[in-house]
């Protein structure tokens, strides 16, 4: 069996960002029914895209 390890939490800070409604509204119907919050989704797309920037 292995061995437990205390996951770590990654530092955070809190950004105030407006996004239009429809961002807001795709967003929220793409995570409907799905074990995601809004913040989760956001932080995977940003990643995501600052990943393609690399790439390119």
């Amino acid at each position: 069996m292995a061995k437990f390890k205390i996951p770590l939490v990654p530092p955070t800070v809190n950004k105030t960002i407006r996004f239009p409604n429809d961002v807001v509204e795709g967003v929220e119907n793409a995570i409907k029914g799905k074990d995601c919050t809004f913040s989760a989704f956001v932080i995977a797309a940003v990643r995501n895209a600052l990943e393609d920037i690399d790439n390119t």
